[in-house]
């Protein structure tokens, strides 16, 4: 797989703006280009010694586990938040395979169906743990989940 050039990412975040309301794809896009490429869409103080362009792939790998302790934790605008996010870092690394499995995936579960989806495309551990495990096969984290799972 490989990574997406610069002006490849620059008119993905310029084509996905009018609906990226919260600004989630954005945030993930804009850390892997370059100050020259970022200026753009930084606040007009930024400096080139402040900006640190980041890797894709341990952006993705840390942020695949902030999106494990939402769906722990039934939080449904954070899940929402990840998924969206994940398709994008699968985007970065060249993956449509990625996003396809991910958009195949039914959603309830705070996303956990989409998640593995990503974690089994790019190779990463799914925590086994019957609650997660439930969730991303579509099901309460319990059969009587109170928190929200089902609801």
């Amino acid at each position: 797989s490989m990574t997406r050039a610069q002006d490849e990412i620059v008119a993905r975040i310029r084509e996905a703006a009018p609906a990226d309301f919260f600004g989630w794809r954005q945030e993930v896009l804009v850390c892997a280009l370059d100050f020259e490429h970022a200026r753009e869409f930084l606040i007009a103080e930024a400096t080139a010694d402040q900006w640190t362009q980041r890797g894709p792939e341990t952006e993705a790998r840390e942020y695949y586990t902030f999106a494990l302790g939402k769906i722990r934790d039934h939080r449904g605008i954070s899940a929402e938040r990840s998924t969206i996010k994940l398709a994008e870092f699968a985007w970065l690394l060249g993956r449509d395979d990625v996003i396809e499995a991910m958009e195949a995936a039914v959603h309830p579960q705070y996303g956990a169906p989409k998640v593995k989806a990503f974690a089994d495309g790019l190779g990463l551990a799914w925590p086994d743990e019957s609650g997660l495990n439930r969730m991303a096969a579509g099901e309460p984290c319990t059969p009587d989940c109170r928190e929200g799972c089902g609801q």
